[in-house]
């Protein structure tokens, strides 16, 4: 569940290429550059096969890889560093029972300076908090369970959060979309705004489109969060009605234009 929700598969594995689940090469465009997923297949050689579970934890607590160089935030561990030590564990548990495929990776594309990971140091003082995330008192259980969800392991805020122009998230704009995502998509605002976010709908139908990706306007989405679709479809019912919980207590906030989904 948790390696569906996270969508690992999706970003590890280069489908339209006719890649193996998990060998990596999937090119991500970005303002910096295209990026190449690595293969997370457990082959020993090429992909974590080699990886401790301590290593595995540190890459996504810390965003440290297993050489200690730091990792470029397009792998989302401002977000998994919230997960919890038993999640990371398990998430292990079950990668490192997959199919191995060796595939060596492929290089990045990353203009100078942003392929130099000495960089990320900075960035990593003015961006990244690590975790794991704490419950919030006075909130419910079904409200921290969401939050959880929604912030640490589906990561919603990576694609639906404005970014700066050094990539760092936007936190005052949390939530409210982002017209210049990665690969060119458009994301959008899902606060409560009810003009230009999602503030007409019920919890329920944020609950229903996380299961079949239909909108309350009997609409599909498409792109990217189709693909996110698949792994939120895999939760369950009580899950995905706590990250609609979570959702509807975000506030609202008004944007120019709501861009196309």
């Amino acid at each position: 569940m948790l390696f569906q929700a996270a969508d690992c598969a999706g970003c590890h594995t280069d489908a339209k290429s006719g890649g193996a689940p998990l060998a990596g090469g999937r090119p991500l465009a970005t303002p910096f550059g295209v990026i190449f997923s690595p293969n997370i297949s457990p082959d020993r050689q090429t992909g974590i096969g080699a990886w401790s579970e301590v290593e595995f934890r540190r890459a996504l607590r810390h965003g440290i890889g297993r050489d200690g160089d730091y990792l470029f935030p397009v792998f989302p561990y401002p977000a998994f560093t919230g997960m919890s030590d038993r999640d990371i564990g398990d998430l292990y548990a079950y990668l490192m029972s997959r199919p191995a495929v060796a595939r060596e990776d492929r290089p990045d594309e990353l203009r100078v300076p942003f392929r130099w990971r000495f960089l990320q140091r900075f960035w990593r003082v003015l961006f990244f908090r690590p975790g794991p995330l704490r419950p919030v008192a006075g909130e419910s259980a079904a409200w921290n369970r969401g939050r959880y969800l929604a912030e640490a392991v589906v990561h919603c805020q990576e694609c639906h959060t404005p970014r700066n122009l050094l990539g760092g998230l936007r936190s005052s704009r949390a939530y409210s979309g982002n017209p210049h995502a990665p690969d060119g998509m458009k994301v959008p605002n899902i606060t409560g705004d009810a003009a230009t976010g999602i503030g007409k709908w019920e919890a329920d139908d944020i609950a229903a489109l996380l299961k079949t990706g239909q909108t309350p306007d009997m609409d599909f989405v498409g792109s990217g969060m189709a693909e996110v679709v698949k792994g939120t479809a895999a939760l369950s019912d009580a899950d995905r009605q706590a990250i609609a919980t979570y959702i509807k207590s975000i506030p609202a906030i008004r944007t120019e234009k709501k861009p196309a989904s």
